[in-house]
C-alpha cells in the first residue's frame, strides 16, 4: 500500500467521480483508476460502487475513509517534523552547561523559546571535563565552557564573558583600593582552586600573575565561593589574610567583612564548544539568541 493510492482513494469519495478526482490532483483519470483498483486488489475490497452514472463508496469504503484520512494525516505531520528539525525549529537540542552558568542560560532559553518555541532544550549540569567529553561522545550537541583558548577536536565560539572580582579582608589596606591590577595583589596568599578542579580559570589566573611579574604565595584551596568568602573574613580576624578571585555573573554576594573590586586587565570568557563542521540548525539558533540576550 502507498500513501499516494491511499490520497487518490479520498480524492475520489471527496469528489464524487474519477475524473474530478484527477482534476484535484492534476492527474489523468486513467492514473487515479488504476491506483484505487491496485488499492482494492491489495485490501481485497471493493471501496467503491462504479456506475455509469455516478461513483460512490462501498460499506467497506465508508468504513476505510476516515482511517485513509489519518493515515495521511499521520504522514503530513511526519513531513512537517521533519521540515522544522531540519529548520532547527523544532527537535531536542541537548547542551552542556554548569550551576554557575544560570543566570546568563535562562534568559537565552527565554529567547530561543520566542524563536523556535518547538525546539526543547535538554540541559545537562556536569564539571567541565565532564561537558566536553559528552560533546566529544556526541551525548551532547553542544557544551558551555569557560575560558576561550581552543579545545583539540573542537570549535569554539565566544558567547560572553564577565568581569573578575577580587575578594579580600575588608579591614585589610589594600580594601582602600577602588579596583586593583595583578601586581597590586603581591605577597597576599591567593585562595584559587586546584588546576584539575578548573584548568582553565587556574590557567587564567596564572598567567595574568606571571604576566605581571606578581609572587603570589598560594593560601588554602578555593572551595565554594560562600565557603571561601566566611574563610577570608575569619582568617582576617585571626592574623592570616588572604584574598581570592571569582568571575562575577549576576549580583555580588552576601559577605560580612570582605570587600570586593574589580580586577583590572582581565575578564572570564565563557565559549559554546561543538564538533567541528557546520553548525546545526538548532545550535545557530541557540547561537543568535545568546547574542541576542548579551546585545539587551
Amino acid at each position: 500500500m502507498e500513501l499516494r493510492q491511499l490520497e487518490y482513494f479520498v480524492a475520489v469519495a471527496d469528489e464524487g467521480g474519477f475524473g474530478r478526482a484527477a482534476g484535484r490532483l492534476h492527474v489523468v483519470q486513467a492514473s487515479v483508476s488504476q491506483q484505487v483498483a491496485r488499492l482494492e486488489r491489495e485490501l481485497g475490497l471493493r471501496l467503491f460502487d462504479r456506475t455509469t452514472r455516478r461513483v460512490g463508496l462501498t460499506a467497506a469504503g465508508e468504513r476505510l475513509l476516515p482511517e485513509a484520512r489519518t493515515a495521511l494525516a499521520a504522514a503530513a505531520r511526519v513531513k512537517h517534523v521533519a521540515a522544522q528539525t531540519v529548520s532547527g525549529t523544532e527537535g531536542v537540542l541537548r547542551l552542556g552547561t554548569a550551576r554557575a552558568f544560570a543566570e546568563r542560560v535562562h534568559p537565552t532559553l527565554d529567547v530561543l523559546a520566542e524563536r523556535a518555541p518547538a525546539l526543547r532544550v535538554r540541559l545537562l549540569q556536569e564539571t567541565r571535563e565532564r561537558r566536553i567529553e559528552a560533546l566529544r561522545s556526541g551525548e551532547l550537541d553542544a557544551a558551555l565552557v569557560r575560558g576561550g583558548g581552543p579545545l583539540p577536536g573542537l570549535s569554539v565560539m565566544p558567547v560572553w564573558d564577565d568581569p573578575l572580582i577580587v575578594a579580600l579582608p575588608a579591614a585589610h589596606p589594600l580594601a582602600a583600593l577602588p579596583r586593583f591590577e595583578p601586581g597590586d595583589l603581591a605577597g597576599l596568599p591567593l585562595r584559587l582552586a586546584p588546576r584539575d578542579r578548573n584548568p582553565a580559570f587556574y590557567d587564567l589566573m596564572t598567567g595574568l600573575m606571571r604576566a605581571s611579574g606578581t609572587d603570589v604565595p598560594a593560601g588554602p584551596h578555593f572551595t565554594t565561593l560562600q565557603e571561601t568568602l566566611t574563610a577570608i573574613a575569619t582568617d582576617s580576624a585571626s592574623g592570616a589574610p588572604s584574598w581570592t578571585v571569582f568571575d562575577l555573573v549576576g549580583d555580588l554576594p552576601p559577605a560580612g567583612r570582605v570587600a570586593f573590586r574589580p580586577l583590572l586587565g582581565a575578564r572570564s570568557a565563557v565559549s559554546l564548544a561543538v564538533r567541528p563542521g557546520p553548525l546545526s540548525p538548532g545550535t545557530q539558533h541557540l547561537l543568535d539568541a545568546f547574542k541576542a540576550t548579551r546585545a539587551q
